[in-house]
């Protein structure tokens, strides 16, 4: 690991003025200082079809995986649909899991997410047993979890509100220790 912690940011949402995306937009303003955390957009992932693979992994799905293994750790913002999560973030992570080892395997990780009455609580559940299956270790404090959030972002889904601003400056602290101390310990190498 480089002195400079990776980190690779995921929306499970498309929408153009998703407040998930507007939190990853402001993760990556408040990183601390070693850190730098880039997107990926999830738009051209094709649904996850074994014999599309069997044909050559397409491009979007290579460029993918690559961005998954090129990062130190990922921050993956989770909207909460139907009680899970996002069908574009579940096909996401289905395509990072192919290969032995995967891309995921290891892979040091945070949740986040925006949205409902829980505040996407139930699909962060989901999201972290996934995450288990993927051998990923998935920080579990402090977590993030926005409820009722409209009021915290504009119309285009930018953070305004500055005690948020402020908690997700402490949420991506913690993310960067967390990371260190993975890619640190011997015991949790994969692959």
């Amino acid at each position: 690991m480089s002195d400079t912690i990776r980190v690779l940011g995921v929306s499970g949402s498309l929408r153009r003025a998703s407040l998930n995306s507007g939190l990853l937009r402001a993760a990556a303003e408040v990183c601390p200082p070693g850190m730098e955390l880039t997107t990926f957009e999830l738009h051209d992932l094709p649904l996850f079809n074994v014999d599309l693979e069997d044909t050559g992994t397409p491009a979007a799905v290579a460029a993918w995986q690559r961005a998954v293994g090129g990062a130190d750790g990922l921050l993956l913002a989770a909207p909460e649909y139907n009680y899970s999560i996002s069908g574009v973030l579940k096909n996401a992570i289905d395509w990072a899991s192919r290969g032995r080892p995967s891309v995921l395997d290891g892979k040091p990780a945070a949740v986040m997410g925006v949205g409902g009455r829980t505040g996407t609580v139930r699909a962060q559940m989901h999201l972290r047993q996934i995450a288990l299956h993927n051998s990923m270790r998935v920080m579990i404090d402090p977590e993030l979890q926005l409820v009722r959030s409209r009021r915290r972002f504009d119309a285009d889904g930018a953070l305004t509100d500055q005690a948020t601003r402020e908690r997700l400056r402490g949420f991506m602290a913690a993310l960067a220790h967390w990371i260190r101390h993975s890619l640190n310990d011997p015991t949790l190498r994969y692959g």
